[in-house]
Parts: structure tokens; sequence; C-alpha cells
């Protein structure tokens, strides 16, 4: 019997497990590095054990001081998580040799699994259909996609759509895995722009038994990393999910497969289904099959690692549940990742977090970050995974959609605005999902809130008033002893648009230039009410720094205060590329004194799990190439500078 569990893991996923711990009576160890030190799964586990450092490479990617910490916290079982090494078999392995108990599949599964190029093999020898291309890409239909053989996320993979692409695909493809995974190897197989990625969790006990517990649709992607997922799957034949579920369970058996997993599909516009992948672990996507089955995953693993037989059949499913990813970054640059401070994650409604019992709203939150937390470089950029269920997929969109309209997220840039309107698009809600949706409406999910923006800089404005009257607050905001001149203020959103805000408080009340028709109700230093013609508006104001962040139960603003008289600062040569983050610089695909053209790759830089190429503005000469390889870099830093022809 498990009386002590440590997980191998941090964030989201380490307090996901101690929420079930805690309901079975299992102590609990977290492990951290230093950088979370202060992290809400160390906080909330019953001992915690330190990895000295803050790289991953240093700290939750070394099994030795995982197994160690165990050892040290007195623990007798260790959960992997996912992510780091949670689908190591070398780990697995050494977690058992040290006379604990793993629990996940026996490092031979993950082994079989481990390799994608092996594992397709295996399952083409167990009848499980794959896609394939032969021993020379060359001569295969394009597009191809290059794959990095180990690993995932979205890391080692290429889109290749001409023949003239393939050898700096596969090259910068081989880079990016070896950085990551410490595995070279990469192959192509066929890619499919619109296909659907499906999967089945599967769960299996060490007697014969394996589950498919339902299907999911994970399909909406950004980088081949997925954003919205739900289950079950939507517009599936009854003979399409049967088929489905038994290549999954002819998936499992082949390996001997032990626990929870998840076997991954690609759905071909034509019908054809193909095998990807198995991911030897939870899935970060597993709350929404939790939610339409009642099942608590974990609790399940753990009992299967306890030896204890599963039922014959798995529950059925009800109703529908669709998860959204929050992530701190920017969709509009390129899903860049930010980095900050986090002042306030609300998300009004949430009853439950990290369990499967009923929730009267129907909706689950499960975050590995908080109000005070900082966003760092180190790890994921995800903030927290937000799930609705209901009984028809409609309603379960809806849900999820208004949940985070109305969510207040006060710190770095987040893909809130992009999910909500992704869930209310018309392809989404008729079902017709598929990995390109995304990229396909970029333009319009992503474009900016300009309507609003200004009077929610008045807003500010109005409140910035209110705060500086100090002790004479609760006087009427239109009061004045003397006619004055109109208040001028500046400020930027997140887009970079300027809004210049002049605006008069006397004894008829407000009088702004740009908004006749605008009516101050109230004000105070934290939220404004105004009438815009019949219609009242509520703001609720913060303000950190020279941030303001402006909230109404329909838009959110990130404004920044503008300096009237900002101080000079030194021009830049045309041609100057800055580092949009910190990060390290990982790749250099170019010298000083070469000769470049407008979008070719120079250099890479690599934060928060993803790789983000440096690409030249313009034709012209890179003169200047300050930045070196495995270089650490801060925001602003000038990597290169590419002189333009003239």
């Amino acid at each position: 019997m498990i009386t002590s569990l440590l997980v191998a893991n941090r964030g989201e996923i380490a307090r996901r497990v101690f929420r079930t711990c805690r309901t079975l009576g299992i102590a609990t160890a977290a492990v951290y590095a230093d950088p979370d030190a202060d992290a809400r799964h160390v906080q909330e586990a019953d001992t915690a054990v330190r990895l000295p450092g803050a790289a991953p490479a240093d700290t939750y990617l070394r099994a030795d001081l995982l197994v160690r910490a165990a050892l040290d916290a007195g623990a007798d079982a260790v959960h992997p998580g996912y992510g780091f090494l949670s689908e190591s078999a070398e780990f697995a392995q050494a977690v058992l040799d040290a006379g604990l108990r793993w629990i996940g599949p026996p490092p031979a599964a993950i082994a079989a699994m481990g390799s994608k190029t092996a594992a397709k093999r295996l399952m083409a020898e167990a009848g499980v259909p794959v896609l394939t291309v032969g021993p020379d890409p060359t001569e295969a239909d394009l597009p191809l996609l290059v794959k990095a053989a180990s690993g995932g996320g979205g890391r080692g993979m290429r889109v290749v759509r001409t023949l003239a692409e393939l050898p700096a695909a596969l090259a910068a493809a081989r880079a990016e895995a070896a950085a990551a995974f410490g595995d070279d190897e990469v192959f192509c197989e066929p890619y499919l722009p619109t296909g659907r990625h499906l999967e089945v969790q599967l769960l299996a006990d060490t007697h014969g038994t394996v589950w498919a517990v339902g299907d999911r649709d994970c399909s909406l992607q950004r980088r081949h990393q997925k954003v919205i997922e739900e289950a079950p799957a939507p517009g599936l034949t009854p003979e399409l999910r049967e088929r489905l579920h038994a290549a999954a369970v002819a998936a499992a058996r082949a390996v001997g497969y032990q626990g929870a997993g998840t076997a991954e599909f690609l759905l071909a516009p034509d019908g054809r289904l193909a095998f990807l992948e198995m991911n030897t672990r939870l899935q970060v996507e597993h709350p929404v099959t939790e939610c339409v089955t009642g099942l608590d995953l974990v609790a399940l693993q753990l009992a299967v690692a306890e030896g204890e037989h599963l039922p014959v059949a798995p529950p059925p499913t009800r109703g529908c549940a669709i998860e959204a990813r929050l992530y701190a970054e920017d969709p509009a640059r390129d899903w860049q990742p930010a980095i900050g401070p986090l002042h306030l994650l609300e998300l009004p409604g949430t009853d439950v977090e990290f369990t499967t019992a009923p929730t009267p709203s129907g909706l689950r939150l499960e975050a590995g970050a908080g109000a005070g937390d900082k966003v760092t470089v180190h790890y994921d950029p995800m903030l927290a995974k937000v799930v609705a269920w209901a009984p028809t997929r409609t309603a379960a969109a809806r849900r999820l959609a208004d949940a985070l309209a109305r969510a207040r997220l006060h710190g770095p840039t987040t893909n809130r605005d992009l999910l909500v309107r992704a869930l209310r698009h018309p392809d989404f809600l008729a079902g017709r999902v598929h990995t390109a949706l995304l990229a396909d409406h970029h333009a319009e999910l992503t474009a900016p809130d300009g309507k609003s923006a200004p009077l929610a800089a008045l807003a500010a404005a109005l409140a910035d008033a209110a705060d500086r009257r100090g002790p004479l607050r609760e006087l009427p905001s239109g009061w004045r002893n003397l006619p004055s001149q109109p208040q001028v203020k500046r400020y930027r959103t997140a887009d970079g648009t300027e809004h210049e805000v002049r605006y008069l408080l006397t004894r008829d009340g407000l009088r702004a230039d740009d908004h006749p028709d605008v009516q101050l109700l109230r004000s105070t230093p934290e939220s404004v009410d105004l009438a815009v013609g019949p219609l009242r508006r509520h703001y609720r104001i913060a303000r950190h720094g020279d941030r303001i962040f402006v909230d109404a139960p329909a838009e959110h603003h990130t404004l920044t205060a503008v300096d009237r008289h900002p101080a000079p600062t030194a021009p830049l040569a045309p041609g100057t590329l800055l580092a949009p983050m910190p990060g390290t610089v990982v790749r250099l695909e170019a010298g000083p004194g070469e000769r470049v053209t407008a979008g070719q790759v120079l250099l890479a830089i690599e934060a928060m799990k993803m790789e983000h190429r440096v690409t030249a503005p313009t034709d012209g000469t890179l003169t200047d190439l300050p930045a070196t390889l495995g270089r650490q870099v801060e925001t602003g830093t000038v990597l290169a500078v590419v002189t333009p022809d003239h």
C-alpha cells in the first residue's frame, strides 16, 4: 500500500496529484528548483525537497536528484506527472531499482513508445494504421512534416512545402531535437494541414484488462501544441469511434501497457485514421475525460500501481467537457511567451479545483500559479487550465467562453481573448475543427479591440484623478473652485496604439473632448461608472507600476501610462534586431558579413520550452552579430544588425 508519494514535477500537475492524495489519505512530497521555492505546489505538500539550481537540466531533469529526494522524504512511490522525465524509461527503472513504486507503465513499455519511429514500426506490426514516408523523403508527396523521433510538445518539428526547404528543415529539426531531447533523430511523415488530432484515454491494470476511456479532440493547436481540447470528440460516427478505440487498445496490448496513457491519432479529411504516438503518462488534458466519466484518473493510476483489478469496462460518458489552456503569451506576436509578476488570476464561477466532484457551475480550474507568483523563463508559460462541463457541446463552449471573458488577469499578456473568440467561432461551434483552424483565422482571432480602448483609457484617467484627490476623495467628482484647463493623459495599449485623453471635471460634470456623450456617474481609484447614451458601463481599475488594468464584463485592457516628457534614448541603427524576451542563444544560422534575405533565419533563442527564430527584416548584409552560441540574453539585448540594401 502506498503511504507517501513524491511527485517528480512542478506546478499544476503536482497540485492535481496532491489533491487526489489528500482524498485517499496518502502523504505527499514535492520537489522544487530555486525559482519555485515559494510555489504553490511546494506550499501544499507535506514535505518538500530542494533541487539546487534554476535550469530544468540541473533540477527537474536530474533522475539521480529526484530519486534521492524521494528517499530523503521517506516516500515509497514516485508519480512523474507529465513533461520532464515522465516518459523516461531510465528514470522509471531508477525509481524501481531504488526500491520505490513507480506510478506509470513498465520501463519496457515506455522504451517501446519512446522513439516515434520504433513505435510506428511496432504499431504497424500490430495492425494499427500508421502514416509513413519511404526511406527517401525527396520521393514523397508534399507537404511533409519533419518530426523529432524522441520527445514532443512541438519541439523539433518543421513543415516542408517544397523540396528546396527540406535540407534546411532537416538540419534545424535535428539541432532542436538534440538540444531538447538529447537525440537528433528525425523522420518525415505526410503533413495533413486540415487533419484532426484525436486521442483515446487508456487505462490498463496488471491483470490484462485494458480500458479505452472515451476519446478527445485536441485539434485546436498553435506551434503544434494543443490549446483547446474536448471530450468526447465531436462528429465521430459509431463505426469510426469503434475503430479508433480498437486501434488504441491494440496499441496498448502490443507493448504490455499498464497504468494511464494516451494513444494519439490523426484523422484525415477523407476518413483515414493513422497512429501518431503513444504518451506513456497522464496528459495535460485528462480533466475533460474525468468530467465526462466521473473517474479520478490519478486515483486509478495509484490503484493499478497497487495491483488492484479494474472493472470489466469503464463507465459511459455523459455530456461534453471542453478545456482551454491559459498561456502567458501574445498570439498576435507569433505566440511569443510573456514573463513577469502575476498580480491577479481571478475566474469567477469556478467552484472546484483539481477534482472530479460534481460542480453546480460546471467549471473546474487547474492552476499552477496565482496572485503574487512570477512567470519566469525557466518553464512552460501555461498559467492555468479552465474546464467547462455541460450536457451539450454548445452549452459547454458557451459556459467556458463566458468564464474566460469575465476573468481578471493582471500581469503578463495572455491568450485569453483568442481563446474566447475561438470558442465562439462558427467553425468551432459547428464542429468543423482541424489543426489549422487557429492559423487559418489568426487575423480575426487576434485583432485588437480598438473600438472600446478609448473609453477604457478615459476610465483609467478618471480613476487616476479620483486617486489624486486624496482626502478630498468624497467630494463630488465634478467639483472645481475655479475654471481650469483640460487634463491630458496618454496611454498605450498592448498592441502599441496610443490614446490621448483630454477631459475636464466641472460643476456640470464631465467634459471629455473625444466623448461628448459620456457622463461620469461615479469614480473611485478602483472603479468608474460611465453612462454612454442610454447604456451604463462599469469599469474596475487596478494599477501596478505604470501598467493599468481596466476590466469590464465584456472587455479587458492593459494600458501603459505614457510619460509626457520621456527621457531621450539613443537611436538604433536600421536593421537592428533585439531579443524579444530573456533566453539562451541555441543556434546560429548566419555569420557576420554574409548576404541575407528578408525572412531568412539568422539565429534561434530558447525560452520557456519554445524555440524562437530571429529572422532578417530585409534584404541586406549581416554586419554585426553580438549573439554567440550559449549566450544568455535579456529583453532588448542587441542580437544582430542587418544593413539593408540601398
